[in-house]
C-alpha cells in the first residue's frame, strides 16, 4: 500500500479542527514534500522524521514522498506532526498495518533518537476527540501522546488516552505484539476545587458599597467596571472576585482547561476549576488585551 491517512489536530484559538495526514508514496527521484499550510516547525520535521524512523531500526523509503495536511486552507503549527507524519509514512512502506490506525488520533513531536517528547494542547486535543464522537455508537475512540503528556489528556472523559515512550514501542503495540501492549493512562486525582491560590474577599476592609455591588455581578453573572484614582482598591477587590463566583460546572472546566492547554503557559491539574483571572499592567495596548498570539 503505498497510500496511509493518519488523523491528528491542530491548534487553533478556541477550537481543534480534526487534520488528515495523508502520506503517497510515488515512483521517482527520492524527495520529502509536506503541503497543506505547513509552518517553520512542521516543515522541519522532514528530518526529525528521517531520523528518528531510521534510528528505530526501520527503512526509511526512498521514494517520493508527499505528505499532505488536509484541510489545505488551515494553517498547520507545531511539532506535534512528527508521529502522525512518521506513522503514516511507516504505514504507506507496509511496515505497520493500516488498519491499526482507523478510528486513533496521534500526536506527538519526535527526537533523533526516536524518542516521543511533550507537546502543548493535548487537553484541547482530548476534547475536540470527545467532542467528534460523543453520541456515536462503538468503542471510544482512542488518542496516543507522549508518555509525560498523556495524564493531563485522560481527565477528558470518554476517550482512550496511551502513552508511549518512543516510536518503536508505538509501533510494537500497533503491530499487535503482546509483549509491548501501552498501558491505558488513568487521569491523575484532582482536588474538587483549589481555592488556597484564590485572594479571600474577607480580607478587604470597608468598600462595603464595592463589594455588594460585586457580590450582585457574581451572582447574577453581569459585567462590572470599577473606576476610581489610584490606590482605590480597584485591582484588590478585582482580584478576589474569582472566590465569591459560583463553583465551576464540569463544562466550564473542562473548557476552560481546553483554552489552557492550547496555550503556551500550558494546562496543569492543580488549576482544575479554579476560574481563570489575568491582570494586565494598565499601559498594555488594546492588541495585548484581545490577542495577538498564545
Amino acid at each position: 500500500m503505498s497510500l496511509a491517512v493518519v488523523r491528528s489536530r491542530a491548534l487553533a484559538p478556541g477550537h481543534t479542527p480534526e487534520v488528515k495526514v495523508e502520506v503517497n508514496l510515488a515512483n521517482g527521484l527520492p524527495a520529502f514534500n509536506i503541503v497543506g499550510l505547513p509552518d517553520l516547525e512542521v516543515r522541519e520535521s522532514r528530518e526529525r522524521v528521517r531520523a528518528a524512523i531510521q534510528n528505530s531500526r526501520f527503512e526509511f523509503p526512498a521514494r517520493r514522498i508527499t505528505v499532505n495536511l488536509a484541510p489545505a486552507d488551515l494553517p498547520k503549527a507545531s511539532g506535534h506532526f512528527d508521529l502522525p507524519i512518521a506513522l503514516g509514512i511507516l504505514a504507506a512502506s507496509a511496515q505497520i498495518p493500516a488498519a491499526a490506525l482507523i478510528n486513533r488520533e496521534f500526536a506527538g513531536e519526535l527526537s533523533l533518537t526516536g524518542e516521543l517528547r511533550p507537546v502543548q494542547g493535548v487537553f484541547a486535543m482530548a476534547c475536540g476527540l470527545a467532542r467528534r464522537d460523543s453520541g456515536a455508537a462503538g468503542p471510544a475512540p482512542e488518542l496516543f501522546l507522549p508518555l509525560q503528556s498523556a495524564p493531563t489528556a485522560a481527565l477528558v472523559p470518554g476517550v482512550k488516552v496511551y502513552g508511549a515512550g518512543d516510536l518503536l514501542s508505538l509501533c510494537a503495540h500497533l503491530a499487535g505484539q503482546q509483549q509491548a501492549q501501552l498501558p491505558l493512562c488513568e487521569a491523575p486525582s484532582l482536588p474538587p476545587e483549589s481555592l488556597s491560590q484564590i485572594a479571600d474577599m474577607a480580607e478587604v476592609v470597608g468598600q462595603a458599597s464595592a463589594k455588594r455591588a460585586l457580590e450582585v455581578a457574581a451572582a447574577g453573572a453581569h459585567h462590572v467596571l470599577l473606576v476610581g484614582p489610584p490606590g482605590a482598591g480597584k485591582s484588590m477587590l478585582a482580584a478576589r472576585m474569582p472566590g465569591i463566583l459560583p463553583p465551576m460546572t464540569d463544562a466550564e472546566a473542562l473548557a476552560s482547561a481546553a483554552l489552557l492547554s492550547a496555550t503556551r503557559a500550558g494546562f496543569v491539574p492543580r488549576m482544575w476549576r479554579q476560574r481563570p483571572f489575568r491582570a494586565p499592567h494598565h499601559s498594555a495596548s488594546a492588541a495585548a488585551l484581545i490577542g495577538g498570539g498564545c
